[in-house]
């Protein structure tokens, strides 16, 4: 698999995933997880934070500081609890990553699962599409690179715990993407 991802990739022929903005450039403070996600992943749920929306590079690097600082300073968590976080000027920022499973969906789905939540609430409006293109490009990435299986599943963070998120809009959005599983 790793000889045919680096020839794919010399080939010019593998997804890029340089979209995704990692912690160093939104001014993540340093994580204190541990635990690793065994790989290749088979289940995505996607979220939404149910918070202020951002839509600028900037007002998306604030978002993901001010959720990091809720779920470390507040909750007591290791790192802010998603492994990407989506902003709605169509950047993925990087939260715990694909390898240190996240604290997003509780102990029988964090452990199997890789956490996307898109910041912003989103029970009465769609996120936009370049929200959306960003996602599922990061899907498409995790494939590529070995992090995600091929047949993987997405979920809806509804699906798994009882709870209004990824909201209705978006949940609506989700059940028409092709890896959707209910």
């Amino acid at each position: 698999m790793l000889f045919a991802c680096a020839l794919l990739a010399l080939l010019g022929l593998a997804t890029s995933c340089s979209f995704i903005v990692p912690r160093s450039e939104w001014r993540a403070l340093p994580s204190e997880c541990s635990s690793r996600l065994g790989h290749p992943v088979r289940y995505v749920v996607i979220s939404h934070t149910a918070g202020s929306f951002c839509n600028s590079p900037d007002s998306c690097e604030q978002q993901a500081r001010n959720v990091q600082h809720y779920h470390k300073n507040e909750l007591g968590w290791c790192d802010v609890a998603y492994n990407f976080l989506i902003g709605e000027d169509g950047h993925v920022y990087e939260g715990r990553g694909w390898n240190i499973k996240g604290d997003h969906t509780g102990p029988i789905w964090n452990p199997m699962s890789i956490g996307i939540t898109f910041m912003g609430n989103f029970m009465d409006r769609v996120p936009a599409k370049r929200a959306l293109r960003a996602a599922l490009n990061l899907l498409e990435c995790g494939v590529s690179r070995g992090f995600l299986r091929s047949n993987y599943e997405v979920k809806g963070h509804r699906d798994v715990q009882s709870t209004l998120s990824p909201g209705d809009q978006l949940y609506e959005v989700i059940q028409r993407w092709e890896h959707y599983r209910e």
